[in-house]
């Protein structure tokens, strides 16, 4: 799971509710759009949060930033039915926060990990309403072998006890190694964000992530500049894998030396340097999202 390199919302952002014709989304916003607008969609387990570090500096450099919590993601509500949360529901969700933004300008989408599959599928079925698309360690198809297997028993566990997430997020937390490094305040804020997840959101989004198809064809077939961001490791998709990605999609190509699954929040500074780097170069080339 991503760990948020801060716990506060800098002073220029500020939480609230996006209200959509999907229903209600808790995000976080900095930023005026004086070059475009970018939203940033988290992954499998994580939220908006893990997206603060990158607030500040996609802000001042002339960018409005939203991050969202998805449908029954952390502090967004959710319903308990595992079909609320098939990926073409989740895309058709994305896609309605992507309307409720009213942006002016450009419109550029960022989606981590399994926010890269949410944001590819949106992409796909409406291509006109984003200026770009980054995929940030996110790659062409399901998670490798190991972290299907890992992700399997996370599922099975769930199924069990899903009653009793505290149960679960123990479990979870005796198998990392790194856990005890965690302040008190990191660790108190993963454990809440667990909590207030739905745990059916968390089995079916679980599922896309070890069954997902390759679709990189199809996407190389939308028009639209693309970028293929990620560390300098990755344990659920290789680096040989999203490097033959990016080959495929045309797109521009860009790792984050000394980070790992999330340079969002390992390495803030250097990830909204790329960010705002191929973000100019999409807004030359791209008329403005209808």
């Amino acid at each position: 799971m991503s760990k948020p390199p801060l716990l506060d919302l800098p002073g220029s952002a500020r939480a609230y509710t996006l209200r959509t014709a999907r229903g209600d989304f808790a995000v976080h916003e900095a930023g005026r759009a004086e070059l475009g607008t970018a939203l940033l969609v988290p992954g499998f387990t994580g939220s908006k949060e893990d997206f603060i570090g990158l607030l500040e500096p996609l802000a001042a450099a002339g960018h409005r930033v939203v991050a969202v919590d998805g449908r029954g993601q952390y502090q967004s509500p959710g319903p308990r039915d595992e079909a609320a949360y098939a990926l073409d529901e989740l895309a058709h969700d994305l896609l309605a926060q992507a309307a409720a933004l009213r942006a002016e300008g450009p419109l550029h989408l960022v989606g981590h990990s399994f926010g890269g599959l949410v944001s590819r599928a949106a992409v796909l079925r409406e291509p006109a309403a984003f200026t770009s698309l980054t995929l940030m360690s996110s790659g062409p198809a399901a998670i490798t072998p190991d972290q299907q297997a890992r992700t399997k028993l996370l599922i099975a566990a769930l199924e069990m006890l899903r009653e009793d997430m505290p149960a679960v997020w123990e479990a979870m937390r005796a198998q990392e190694p790194d856990a005890a490094l965690d302040s008190p305040e990191l660790t108190a804020f993963l454990r809440a964000r667990w909590l207030g997840t739905v745990p059916e959101q968390l089995i079916a989004t679980g599922r896309v992530l070890i069954s997902e198809e390759d679709r990189v064809a199809e996407l190389a077939e939308v028009d639209l500049p693309k970028l293929v961001l990620s560390g300098a490791v990755d344990y659920a998709w290789p680096l040989p894998l999203l490097d033959d990605m990016a080959q495929r999609l045309g797109a521009r190509r860009q790792v984050i030396p000394g980070t790992a699954h999330s340079p969002n929040a390992e390495d803030p500074g250097a990830t909204a340097r790329a960010l705002t780097e191929f973000w100019a170069a999409a807004a030359g080339d791209r008329p403005e999202p209808s």
